[in-house]
């Protein structure tokens, strides 16, 4: 073989082994993303754990209330089935959208239940609500922080597949831009 070929088969081989690493980088930086969901996911359950018994133990003392109640038992419905489906598939930009409309509507229901119970404070206290209450709040403020964990591995991922040479691979093998949540 000439020096010539010796020198295309080795560009080509080259070019095969940064093509490999970058396909496995990419691969690497979207199983975050499902790590990081897996985290937001947990704290959904548990969140979604608490939302039912409490409304339950509010329905009698905020009976005037019963739309609001309704209303977070509604949005706790959306945020389980956009949870899902995005369990499936956790960087697909659709359903990240979903996920962040129904976090939205669970997040103006959920305040109006809580403004309701600053303003009965013994309500809050009560031995029926007062756990559920505490997951609730609990899982809010850890449901920040895993949210930005998941954003953030979407952004590398995004910072990734726009890089080039890099984003010459995305077309070929189907990746795209992640959603956000």
């Amino acid at each position: 073989m000439s020096l010539s070929g010796w020198t295309v088969l080795a560009l080509v081989a080259l070019l095969v082994f940064w093509a490999l690493g970058a396909y496995n980088r990419l691969v690497g930086l979207r199983q975050a993303i499902a790590a990081a969901w897996q985290q937001v996911h947990t704290l959904l359950r548990q969140r979604g754990d608490a939302v039912a018994p409490l409304v339950g133990a509010l329905r009698e003392p905020l009976a005037a209330e019963s739309a609001s109640l309704d209303a977070l038992l509604s949005a706790q419905a959306q945020v389980t089935a956009a949870a899902d489906a995005l369990g499936a598939r956790p960087a697909l930009p659709e359903l990240a959208g979903a996920m962040a409309k129904a976090e939205q509507a669970m997040t103006a229901s959920s305040s109006r239940v809580l403004a309701l119970l600053e303003l009965s404070p013994a309500l809050a206290g009560d031995e029926r609500v007062a756990p559920h209450l505490a997951t609730l709040k609990d899982t809010m403020t850890g449901l920040a922080f895993a949210r930005q964990l998941f954003n953030d591995a979407a952004q590398r991922y995004d910072e990734a597949i726009a890089q080039f040479p890099t984003r010459l691979l995305t077309g070929m093998f189907g990746f795209r831009a992640a959603g956000r949540i």
